[in-house]
């Protein structure tokens, strides 16, 4: 009971904090007394805690120093003009009839190059918002697109926050998991532009001279959504014309990108990689932008600040200073992992895990637990390091079954949590976009990857339990009896990064 009320505790503290707009820092701050004070009372030694907490916040380091390159490329992206180079040229081919599954495509291309959706959704999301609604596009639908797409790239992106943490967290190769991510989400993400080329044409179809009491239904339903949604970039017409007066859009531009494709593909380290596009931005900024070193190096810092406030609407962002919440967030979870090993607060919720796993699979069991842990975290970075932890017991420590835990963790935790209405993940792509909560049911991509996951595991454990019976059947000696595997607790000593990427 103990347990159970001092984690209600802490998620009432993170629930206030959300729902008042507040930072979760000071809750996570909170959360470290409140389970520290769990220890105490189970009479664990405070110093034994806090040097395992500390030892599990120095492992984190590895990760801490790529989410600052992190910040830094993408307010280089920002002020070289790579990102308006990208977004003036690839948003010249949306039309009325296409806006949906384009903004899907197009959101999802842009996260995979910057690896945040947050920093998607204000750039590329923002623009497709407004030039859909300005052609009528339904704003659910719209807004369902848009919040799929940025999470494309924040899932499997070389530079993306989560999927470096994933990394870290299982002591994967980065590349590897990328490649496994891309199988599992294709039929997803194919399925998805199907929906919504379908729902294009349906509107269409209504659009163009629907008749019937279905079309003014639909008609009807549209425009009030419509109606329901404010765009403050509803002005934004000419997007090529608004970049070429804040910057240079020559091709060179475009370098600091295909850099990281290029790089990407060969399987450079990912910090290397950042650094090649680092120093390319950088060049671009003083030979193309003819940008300042002193502003230069401001910018690194306190992100770009453009000067005409409608480039700023789309492009403000980026910098150390960016990345704070995300590496604090990190770090204070690293420390909860320490305690939690020493006082072993969680070990009766991991062995009802595990035991559900045995039941349904280890992907089963860590979609269901991501679920609850995105519904009580708000947030993603927490939600991945909870069900982690979590689950460490549903999976070996051999490569192969780390790597398992990685796609898992990939396929549920990453893209569950911006589906939870009340979290951050989804609830500030939305804002920034302006599009209604119930856009939320139109994110497609973000629950067809996990049921997709859920069916083929179930599948998987159908078949092989086939399989085993009629062995067995046919003979009876080989019959191997079934050895649960024991429980692991991750976390017991903190992080270990191993070396290679």
């Amino acid at each position: 009971m103990l347990e159970a009320g001092t984690m209600l505790l802490f998620c009432a503290v993170l629930f206030a904090s959300v729902a008042l707009g507040w930072s979760i820092i000071p809750a996570l701050f909170v959360g470290v007394l409140l389970f520290m004070g769990y220890g105490l009372v189970r009479r664990c030694s405070l110093r034994a805690m806090a040097s395992r907490a500390a030892g599990s916040v120095r492992s984190a380091g590895t990760v801490v120093v790529a989410f600052v390159l992190i910040g830094v490329l993408t307010s280089l992206w920002r002020a070289s003009g790579t990102i308006a180079f990208i977004v003036a040229h690839s948003t010249a081919v949306i039309h009325a009839a296409t806006v949906t599954p384009l903004s899907f495509l197009l959101c999802s291309a842009m996260s995979v190059l910057v690896g945040s959706s947050f920093a998607s959704a204000a750039t590329m999301g923002t623009i497709c918002m407004s030039l859909g609604l300005s052609m009528q596009a339904n704003p659910v639908m719209l807004g369902g697109a848009i919040l799929a797409g940025v999470y494309v790239g924040d899932r499997c992106s070389p530079v993306s926050t989560s999927a470096l943490l994933v990394k870290q967290l299982t002591h994967t190769n980065l590349f590897n998991t990328i490649a496994r991510m891309l199988r599992t989400g294709a039929v997803p993400f194919v399925l998805s532009c199907v929906v919504y080329v379908a729902a294009a044409v349906v509107e269409w179809l209504c659009a163009s001279g629907g008749s019937g009491f279905g079309a003014a239904s639909a008609a009807a339903t549209a425009g009030s959504a419509r109606a329901a949604v404010s765009t403050n970039a509803s002005s934004i017409t000419d997007i090529g014309g608004l970049f070429s007066s804040a910057f240079d859009l020559h091709w060179l531009t475009l370098v600091p990108a295909l850099l990281v494709i290029v790089l990407a593909l060969l399987r450079v380290d990912v910090r290397l990689l950042m650094l090649a596009s680092i120093a390319a931005s950088v060049a671009v900024c003083v030979g193309v932008q003819h940008m300042e070193w002193a502003e230069l190096l401001r910018l690194l810092i306190f992100g770009y600040h453009a000067q005409n406030p409608q480039v700023a609407a789309l492009l403000d962002g980026g910098g150390i200073l960016s990345m704070l919440t995300v590496m604090a967030t990190v770090c204070i979870s690293s420390a909860y992992a320490g305690i939690f090993a020493e006082t072993r607060m969680l070990a009766r919720l991991q062995q009802v895990i595990e035991m559900l796993g045995h039941r349904i699979g280890a992907c089963g069991a860590t979609m269901i637990t991501a679920t609850c842990a995105a519904a009580l975290a708000c947030n993603q970075t927490l939600t991945i390091m909870l069900t982690h932890q979590l689950c460490g017991g549903l999976y070996g420590d051999d490569e192969s079954e780390r790597s398992a835990q990685a796609i898992d963790l990939e396929d549920s935790a990453v893209v569950i949590a911006p589906l939870i209405p009340w979290s951050i993940a989804g609830a500030v792509p939305l804002a920034t976009i302006n599009a209604p909560t119930l856009s939320l049911a139109a994110a497609t991509f973000l629950y067809l990857l996990p049921l997709s996951r859920m069916l083929a595991s179930a599948v998987r454990r159908r078949s092989g339990f086939r399989t085993r019976h009629r062995s067995q059947n046919q003979n009876p000696g080989l019959a191997i009896p079934h050895r649960p595997k024991p429980m692991l607790h991750m976390f017991a000593h903190g992080f270990h990064p191993k070396s290679g990427d």
